[in-house]
């Protein structure tokens, strides 16, 4: 047996039977936080796009849109719901690999749930086996190599993620989904140049509908014959040795002790996760941030990266705002670390964020780079007017699974963001069509409150 079977094998044994009640209650935590970001993200530049071109489709399909009611192809639907997840930077994350799971593999796993007629246990099962395929293949492409090669890891660790998904809602046997992921070596893509320029942004906010799409894509080929290689993850031209250096297939053998589904982070912050150790630092620095105003210097120190990549001092787009530090910090220390508006272009300007953000220090620490991406540790150093100086080192930021959100921060997050998108969501309805998914008979409740058809209106925050 190769690489690429054995990863085949691993996905394909998870089924609503091998879940564990634990298992389920993740899943529908995970579900319900998507919930909230992707509607959240209906209402930026890029998702608003999105479903303007999905029009088209309109009636060609089963699968719905969110907060738009029309029905189309599964595939269209998992481009446009997977971008609208992934829009503003609060969807959750698998640190070690430095990726996005939920927008990607959701998505997917909802559109093609809606054509298949799945039951809810089975595509909460699908979106673990998502989860999996996408983190396990992502961390044996050695993350930290791909991203510092100019390659986006949501966007190419998702196609595999998804597709993995949709093969087990549309019942592939292991032969099939390899063929689906040899479809997926030459259909994944996805370039970290958005990261490099004031404009164009919005590309980074489709590399998670991208693989969505490109996933489904790849089941509806191996579906209907359309033959591929079937070692695309570990053969001589695989995924893992093309996408970076140092790939790491001995990652592949170790038997996971437990389902990537648990070593979920989410974000209770708009901005690059990481980052929200830094936030977290401050509020303890500052005394839940009541000592502000005697703040006179500011130093955050961390790994490589933060120094690296993370230093640009005026940003021009919402994106380079949330993956700018000192930018991140100016807003923290300005509006709270929960003023989602602060990244709004028309707020880049605001002095009072940049006046802070003028301040702040980042210096490299060899410590929190060694345990780095497994952790997205910082440490914060504050000194007041008076004289006096606070530090504080967080190694594990809230949200992460060390410190995870409750159901109710959950929904208080859900729930603030659906009413800026679409005032009078059913926030009970999500939440009892999510908390009942795994006993229905299909995905329609759950379908039929995310796919209301509402006025849609451009959230405080939207940027072009």
């Amino acid at each position: 047996m190769n690489r690429s079977q054995a990863v085949a094998g691993r996905v394909l044994g998870i089924t609503p039977d091998s879940l564990s009640d634990a298992d389920y209650e993740q899943l529908a935590r995970l579900i319900f936080d998507y919930a909230g970001c992707a509607y959240s993200g209906t209402a930026q530049p890029a998702g608003r796009g999105m479903r303007a071109w999905a029009k088209t489709y309109a009636g060609a399909g089963q699968a719905g849109l969110l907060a738009a009611g029309g029905r189309v192809p599964p595939a269209v639907a998992a481009l446009v719901n997977g971008t609208a997840g992934h829009c503003y930077e609060l969807d959750d994350t698998h640190d070690a690999t430095l990726s996005h799971p939920g927008a990607v593999v959701i998505s997917a796993a909802l559109a093609v749930a809606a054509e298949t007629g799945s039951s809810g246990a089975e595509t909460m099962a699908a979106v673990a086996a998502g989860y999996e395929a996408m983190t396990r293949i992502g961390a044996a492409a050695n993350p930290l190599n791909v991203i510092e090669f100019g390659f986006h890891p949501t966007a190419l660790f998702g196609c595999f993620g998804a597709a993995a998904a949709a093969a087990k809602l549309h019942g592939l046997d292991e032969d099939k989904l390899l063929c689906a992921w040899g479809h997926c070596l030459s259909l994944t893509s996805g370039s970290t140049q958005f990261a490099d320029e004031a404009k164009g942004t919005d590309t980074k906010r489709t590399h998670a509908g991208y693989a969505a799409h490109q996933g489904v894509l790849a089941v509806e080929f191996a579906l209907n014959g359309v033959e591929a290689p079937r070692r695309a993850i570990d053969g001589k031209y695989g995924f893992i040795h093309l996408h970076g250096r140092d790939a790491r297939p001995e990652v592949l053998d170790q038997p996971a002790p437990t389902l990537a589904i648990h070593e979920i982070s989410m974000k209770p912050y708009a901005c690059c996760r990481q980052f929200h150790s830094a936030i977290d630092a401050l509020r303890e620095t500052t005394a839940d941030f009541s000592k502000v105003a005697k703040i006179q210097g500011i130093t955050i120190r961390g790994p490589r990266i933060l120094k690296d990549q993370h230093m640009l001092m005026r940003p021009e787009s919402s994106m380079a705002a949330q993956y700018s530090l000192p930018y991140v910090v100016g807003a923290t220390l300005a509006y709270g670390p929960s003023r989602h508006d602060a990244f709004a272009v028309e707020n880049l300007q605001d002095r009072a964020i940049l006046d802070w953000a003028d301040i702040v220090k980042i210096e490299y620490d060899e410590d929190l780079q060694s345990v780095f991406p497994e952790h997205f540790g910082t440490e914060a150093e504050v000194t007041f007017d008076d004289g006096t100086a606070a530090t504080e080192r967080i190694l594990d930021s809230r949200g992460t699974p060390a410190l995870p959100l409750s159901w109710e921060q959950i929904a208080e997050k859900a729930s603030s963001l659906a009413e800026a998108i679409q005032p009078g969501l059913d926030m009970d309805g999500l939440q009892s069509a999510v908390r009942g998914l795994r006993a229905a008979p299909n995905c329609n409740a759950l379908d039929a409150v995310l796919s209301a058809d509402g006025a849609v209106v451009s959230a405080a925050g939207a940027a072009d």
